[in-house]
């Protein structure tokens, strides 16, 4: 059960302080884009060092599906993992709303840093393509900073926090950058609660299809280039 609170707590806090920075600072000039994307990646970093040795520190059911495909978890704890996830980023993105909302601080996104397709121009070929290569390399990173063999240690939270920010200065401008389900959901419902926009809802579908299966593709990739590599290591 605490894996699971784990879970919830960092997703929350990674909807609330990486959104929350989107929402104050904006994302339409090079300052705030790039403070928004190091707030997503930092948080990585927090919270790889606080619950990592509790849950793993997923807080992304793309990453939870790429552990399991990668035989780190079992199916029925990754959807309890996606479960809690999902749940933390609705609380995270409802702290905002309590926040914002009652003091009547102008979102710079306009709906609590829900993800679309603007920069893409609507295009949700572009889109999907977008957030599977992004999630695709966040993932492959991860299982391989993680992997026991690589040995990597205590590094291994800063590589996946900064891999965020990576992805995040390329992704921000084309699709807000997602890579990460829950994510998406919790301020998409939000949004429509306390805005009327559905608009985030009506393209979310993107935003958990991109990533799963670019995460899926990573877990493939990295588990046919590990065993290709052990091969070679009984060889010789």
């Amino acid at each position: 059960m605490k894996k699971y609170l784990a879970e919830f707590i960092g997703t929350l806090v990674l909807v609330l302080i990486g959104c929350g920075t989107a929402m104050l600072v904006g994302c339409n000039v090079p300052g705030g884009y790039l403070i928004t994307a190091f707030a997503f990646g930092l948080v990585i970093v927090a919270m790889a060092y606080s619950i990592g040795n509790i849950s793993g520190c997923h807080i992304n059911p793309a990453v939870s599906l790429g552990v399991c495909i990668s035989g780190g978890i079992e199916v029925t704890e990754m959807f309890l993992y996606w479960l809690a996830q999902c749940l933390g980023a609705f609380a995270g993105a409802g702290l905002l709303a309590a926040i914002f909302i009652p003091a009547k601080i102008t979102d710079q996104t306009g709906g609590f840093g829900t993800n679309g397709l603007a920069g893409v121009n609507d295009c949700i070929g572009t889109g999907l393509l977008v957030e599977f290569l992004l999630t695709f390399i966040f993932v492959l990173t991860i299982l391989g900073v993680t992997s026991k063999k690589a040995n990597h240690g205590s590094f291994a939270g800063l590589v996946i926090g900064f891999t965020l920010v990576l992805v995040h200065i390329l992704g921000i401008g084309l699709t807000g950058t997602s890579v990460n389900p829950a994510r998406s959901l919790g301020p998409a419902i939000v949004n429509a609660i306390a805005n009327g926009n559905t608009d985030s809802l009506a393209v979310l579908w993107i935003f958990w299809l991109g990533p799963l299966a670019g995460a899926a593709c990573a877990a493939f990739v990295y588990k046919f280039l590990e065993s290709d590599d052990k091969k070679k290591e009984k060889a010789k």
